[in-house]
Formats: C-alpha cells, structure tokens, sequence
C-alpha cells in the first residue's frame, strides 16, 4: 500500500521560511530525545542530563531554551533547594504521537539500514 504523497509547497524550502527553522529546532536529536525523557512527567535538569548519555550541559540549556521559546516545554524554578523543572506543554504533547512513530519506524527500519550502510560501504570506490 503507498502512502499518500505530502502536499509541500516550494516555499517551505525557502531559508527564509519559519516552518523550516521550526522543523529544524523540533526534530533535532536533542529535542526528541528531551521530549521522550519529560513524556514521563517533570524532570528537574540534571535528572533530563543524567538520562541523556553525552549531553553537553551547553547543549541540553540550548535545547530547554528553544523547547521553551517554542512552547513545547514549560520551565518551572522551585526555590527551596533551588532547582529548575521541565515540564512538556499542551502544545509539546502533540508532538509526542509523531515522534513515537518515527522512533517505532528507527527500531524497525534498523535492520534495513544497517544493510544499506554495509552493502554502501562495501562497494569500491570509484
């Protein structure tokens, strides 16, 4: 069964269009992986970094900054002990059907992939 072809007009490829900066900012591995930790509930920063194996402190307040500028997560300081909580926004729990899906298809895909990139690199180079 084929699925139906999306319907992308040419100005979404534009540099200057905000669905691009958009699509940029939500789909990077960051920010998945970010949405899939706080899917669970809050989670206070270091809890978000210990569960992202090499995160850089930098990048994860890069990644909250946008998520929150964005909508998609909410930012919460708690003052006694003085702490910072992330919470997934109304908004940002649309986006969790999406990447479930797209996180289903990598496990399932996997094997697939791993061929291509066995049979790709087994080829001599021209």
């Amino acid at each position: 069964m084929t699925q139906p072809k999306l319907n992308i007009q040419p100005e979404c490829f534009s540099s200057d269009c905000p669905s691009r900066a958009l699509f940029d900012q939500v789909s990077d591995k960051w920010s998945m992986m970010v949405l899939a930790v706080l899917d669970d509930g809050p989670h206070r920063f270091n809890a978000i970094k210990r569960r992202l194996e090499g995160v850089t402190q930098k990048a994860l307040t890069q990644c909250l900054r946008r998520l929150e500028r964005n909508g998609l997560v909410s930012r919460r300081v708690i003052p006694k002990p003085l702490s910072v909580e992330y919470e997934i926004t109304p908004l940002g729990h649309t986006l969790q059907p999406p990447l479930r899906q797209l996180h289903a298809w990598t496990l399932d895909k996997l094997p697939l992939v791993e061929k291509a990139r066995q049979a790709f690199d087994n080829q001599s180079p021209d």
